[in-house]
C-alpha cells in the first residue's frame, strides 16, 4: 500500500472513531482571547511556590509580567484536590492586580478522570483557556505503532472533554524518552486528532536538546498546532563524567533564539509565553517553598530573564 493510501486509510478509521474532525486541512483553533496580547509573558507560578497568592500576584506585577501560568497539579500553587475552593481565590488575585491568568500547568492525561475533569471545569468556569497537560510513557512491553495509536485515543478523548469546556490542552516536548520528545511524534498525532481542544506547548530549550540543529525542521511541522510556548536555555556541561544538559539564565546557552524567533515570525505563530527559569536558583527553580538563597536574588533573576525576552522579541520584530 502506498504512503498516501495508508495515511487515507488511517484517517478514515480514526474519522470512525471521533479522534479526527471532518474537517480537512487548516486546524481549527479556539478564538482568540480579546484582551490577550500577542507574546504575552507569563511567569511560570512553578518558581514562586514560596509565595501565598496575593504576593505572587503583586510580585509577577511589580516584575513586569503580563500574566501567570498557574501551577494547578500536586505540590503546585492549587492543589488539585482543592481546585474548587483555590483556584478561584488564585485567579481573583491575578485579577485584582490586572494579571492574566488565560494559562495553567497539571499533570492532566486522561479525559476519564474525575479529579483531572474537577480541574479543568474549574478552570473553565474561572475563564482560563489554555492548560499544559501531563505526560505519557513510551510502554516498554509495546511496539511503537501500538503506542503512538494508544497515545492518539487517550488524548483524542481528553481533546473532546476540553472542547466541550472551551479549553486548549497543550503537551510539551520534553527531553527524555516519553511521547512528543521527539515533535515528530506529537506532530503527528495532533495532526491525526484535528481538535482545537488539544494543542502542543512548544519549548525550545528541549527541542533544541533533542533536535540539535534539526529543531527547525520539528517546529515546522507542528506549529499549526502550538497552543503556547515554554522559553528557557540550556547548556551541554560533563557532570560527573557524564554529558548533561544544563539549563543556563536566557541568552546564555546554545538555543538560537534569533532564529527561533525569525521562525516563529515566519510561519505567523502568535502566542502567550510562559518564561520559566530551571537553572539553580536555591531551589525556586525547582519549585521549592523552602528557598536558600534570598527571594531577591529570584526576583532579580526573573527581571533580568523578562527584560532579556522581550529585548530579543524587538528585535525579532515580534512586538513593538
Amino acid at each position: 500500500m502506498s504512503a498516501p493510501l495508508q495515511r487515507r486509510e488511517l484517517l478514515k478509521g480514526l474519522l470512525a472513531t471521533g479522534l479526527v474532525s471532518p474537517l480537512s486541512g487548516a486546524m481549527a483553533s479556539l478564538p482568540p482571547l480579546a484582551d490577550e496580547k500577542p507574546f504575552s509573558v507569563h511567569i511560570f507560578s512553578k518558581h514562586l511556590h514560596f509565595l501565598p497568592y496575593t504576593e505572587l500576584a503583586a510580585m509577577a506585577s511589580d516584575l513586569g509580567f503580563d500574566g501567570v501560568d498557574l501551577t494547578v497539579r500536586p505540590d503546585g500553587h492549587v492543589e488539585p484536590a482543592r481546585v474548587r475552593e483555590d483556584l478561584p481565590k488564585a485567579v481573583q488575585a491575578l485579577k485584582q492586580r490586572n494579571l492574566r491568568a488565560s494559562l495553567m500547568t497539571t499533570a492532566v492525561v486522561k479525559a476519564d478522570d474525575a479529579v483531572s475533569r474537577t480541574v479543568l471545569e474549574t478552570a473553565s468556569q474561572q475563564g482560563i483557556r489554555y492548560y499544559r497537560t501531563g505526560w505519557l510513557p513510551y510502554p516498554a512491553n509495546q511496539s511503537m505503532p501500538n503506542a503512538l495509536k494508544q497515545c492518539r485515543q487517550q488524548l483524542g478523548e481528553l481533546a473532546k472533554l476540553n472542547q466541550r469546556l472551551n479549553l486548549a490542552g497543550a503537551y510539551q516536548n520534553h527531553a527524555g524518552t516519553n511521547f512528543g520528545s521527539a515533535v515528530w511524534d506529537l506532530a503527528t498525532v495532533l495532526e491525526e486528532i484535528n481538535s482545537p481542544g488539544l494543542g502542543c506547548q512548544y519549548d525550545i530549550r528541549h527541542a533544541t536538546v533533542e533536535g540539535g540543529t534539526s529543531w527547525p525542521t520539528g517546529l515546522r511541522m507542528i506549529h499549526p498546532h502550538i497552543r503556547f510556548i515554554a522559553v528557557k536555555d540550556v547548556v551541554w556541561e560533563k557532570v560527573d563524567g557524564k554529558w548533561k544538559a544544563v539549563s543556563v539564565p536566557l541568552g546564555q546557552g546554545m538555543v538560537d533564539f534569533p532564529a527561533y524567533f525569525a521562525l516563529l515570525k515566519q510561519l505567523n505563530v502568535r502566542v502567550p509565553i510562559s518564561l520559566h527559569l530551571e537553572y539553580p536558583l536555591g531551589g525556586a527553580d525547582q519549585g521549592k517553598r523552602d528557598i536558600t538563597i534570598p527571594r531577591e536574588k529570584v526576583y532579580q533573576a526573573m527581571q533580568t530573564d523578562l527584560q532579556t525576552l522581550r529585548t530579543m522579541l524587538k528585535k525579532a520584530g515580534l512586538v513593538s
